[in-house]
């Protein structure tokens, strides 16, 4: 049987992470040649990094020796990465502000920013005065306030239904659809948001932690389940309705996280994929307000853009990152 450290979950985070750079790319650049990259599926790739999330963060607790490893590992991982990116946007965007620094250090928006923005309540201040048209500087963190809220319900979905409780993977696919029917209500009547946040994004979590549960067995049976969820997708995506799609895109996403074994030391270098996720979005509209996609080639630009993205994931791992595992 596979053993299960062995995965390509570096290669999938960094496509995943990617896909999400360049959708927002062609959302966010105001460029009209750019325009084609929004359809790059950023919701399916965002949902991705949750149904990942929800296996290893479930492998995680399984093999820590204790809940209060569990969290200090977690937050570690999350919390300082996510400080400093809100404190040096607060900060180094007040140079592309359209208010002096006096101005701008003076208004209280800013100190809004910072503290609603620390406790991962990013909707309570999401802009910063005469920055991006007073637009939301950073529209990829509302995911981190997920990602910690499901940090904190592995604990409790552990004491019910954990490896010892025979009634686990019931219990999970019961709660799987209580989830599905939070997030269809909520979306058919129009608060996309509310449906997005936990219990809502359960149904994503919760796949990936069943496929943990069921590890020898999903990887027994990958090839077929593969083949079940690509059919499965696509019948809810003609009909329109959400209903099996979350677990199918789960088992596809552990499916390519366990098949293709040349991809398995794509991390050898680091694990950048945070750094690229939480930064990639003010550098983008850094770049729009500059007017740099307007007055050189856009895709030149695009490419200049990705990499100063990668160049600051990378640094932010091996500089600081990595200092708090």
């Amino acid at each position: 049987m596979q053993d299960i450290t062995k995965n390509n979950f570096d290669f999938l985070r960094v496509l995943l992470a990617f896909i999400v750079f360049v959708g927002h790319l062609g959302t966010l650049s105001a460029s009209k040649e750019l325009k084609i990259l929004e359809n790059s599926p950023i919701e399916i790739a965002v949902f991705g990094f949750f149904i990942v999330s929800g296996f290893l963060i479930a492998r995680s607790y399984d093999r820590s020796s204790s809940l209060k490893s569990y969290i200090k590992k977690r937050i570690n991982r999350i919390v300082p990465a996510y400080l400093l990116v809100v404190f040096l946007c607060a900060i180094l965007l007040s140079l592309v502000s359209t208010l002096s620094f006096r101005e701008y250090f003076s208004n209280t928006q800013v100190y809004k920013y910072l503290f609603w923005n620390s406790l991962f309540l990013n909707f309570k201040a999401p802009w910063l005065p005469g920055v991006f048209g007073n637009q939301a500087v950073n529209g990829a963190l509302w995911t981190l306030k997920v990602e910690m809220s499901y940090y904190f319900c592995v604990p409790l979905l552990f004491l019910l239904f954990g490896k010892n409780n025979k009634y686990r993977n019931t219990s999970l696919i019961i709660i799987y659809f209580l989830s599905l029917i939070y997030l269809n209500y909520f979306e058919s009547i129009g608060k996309v948001s509310i449906a997005k946040q936990i219990p809502g994004t359960l149904s994503y979590f919760i796949p990936g932690m069943l496929i943990y549960f069921n590890f020898d067995q999903f990887i027994k049976h990958k090839n077929l389940l593969f083949i079940i969820a690509i059919i499965t997708v696509w019948i809810d995506l003609f009909t329109g309705i959400i209903l099996f799609s979350p677990a199918m895109i789960g088992i596809i996403t552990l499916y390519i996280a366990y098949s293709f074994k040349f991809l398995n030391n794509f991390g050898k270098y680091g694990d950048f994929t945070y750094g690229i996720y939480i930064f990639h979005f003010p550098i983008i509209r850094t770049f729009t307000t500059l007017g740099l996609f307007e007055d050189y080639n856009p895709f030149l630009m695009a490419i200049v853009c990705m990499l100063v993205v990668i160049a600051v994931g990378v640094s932010s791992w091996h500089f600081y990152e990595k200092r708090f595992l």
